[in-house]
């Protein structure tokens, strides 16, 4: 909820500020940061998977027709993702990460996106406010991109073979599971690392910097890195600097071929 200036969520209070958000703020942001289409997304760490199944629809179709409209009203430069559901006119859908340490769980949802030709992205869940944390990064940082690493290999051990077609991305890169793959044979599956590799599967870079990208990049080629950011949460300007330090062609891959492919 917001309560005056704050955002008021299962994770704690954090300080709010509404022109953030305001669809011209974020117009000139994407002019400033030469970027012609913002992907717009209900993030699940909000922690709608806390309330009842009743209020969580209604707080996600809400937001659904809002920002239908915002899509419509931006001249092609906004795009957005569905919450936990295929909807026409998105091309891709949200999915909690812990929810998807369980693909099967969520067959009807994700059979339905292979069906449609669309994407799943997945993305961090809330996590409780933790006392004994020792600093105040250690949500975003440590919970996070555990989620996202047994989310990863959930997919790789349960989810693909089920859905060979579906297309997923996910964010934050995977919270550093694909750097994990070396390991992964080591410590109970000597399938060579390149066995692993999922050419379906696209990993977002948001959030991390030059020798994280430069990892993956070995691993997986450029070809599966999407650029990515938290805005307006965290400032979008060190991973964006880090991308096009790359070059004119690992950048338009990254920003424009893979992202576009996504969401044609």
């Amino acid at each position: 909820m917001l309560r005056g200036d704050e955002l008021v969520t299962v994770e704690g209070a954090y300080p709010f500020a509404p022109s953030d958000h305001d669809p011209e703020q974020r117009l000139r942001a994407l002019d400033e940061a030469g970027i012609d289409v913002a992907v717009l997304s209900l993030q699940t760490s909000l922690g709608l998977e806390e309330l009842p199944g009743p209020e969580r629809d209604a707080l996600e179709l809400a937001w659904l027709e809002g920002i239908g409209e915002l899509v419509d009203a931006g001249a092609g430069r906004f795009r957005a993702l569905a919450p936990s559901r295929v909807a026409p006119g998105f091309p891709g859908t949200t999915l909690g990460a812990c929810a998807f340490t369980e693909p099967e769980r969520h067959a009807d949802l994700l059979r339905e996106a292979e069906r449609a030709g669309s994407f799943v992205f997945v993305h961090p869940e809330a996590f409780p406010q933790q006392r004994t944390a020792p600093e105040d990064w250690w949500g975003p940082v440590v919970d996070y991109s555990a989620q996202m690493q047994k989310a990863y290999f959930s997919w790789l051990a349960r989810g693909r073979e089920r859905f060979p077609a579906l297309r997923v991305v996910f964010a934050i890169l995977a919270g550093g599971a694909p750097f994990q793959l070396e390991r992964r044979a080591v410590r109970g599956d000597d399938t060579d690392v390149r066995s692993a590799l999922d050419p379906l599967a696209f990993f977002d870079v948001s959030s991390y910097g030059r020798r994280a990208i430069e990892l993956c990049i070995e691993t997986f080629g450029v070809h599966q890195l999407v650029y990515g950011s938290d805005t307006p949460v965290a400032d979008p300007a060190p991973t964006l600097h880090a991308v096009r330090g790359f070059g004119d062609s690992v950048a338009h891959l990254m920003q424009v071929t893979t992202p576009g492919s996504l969401l044609a």
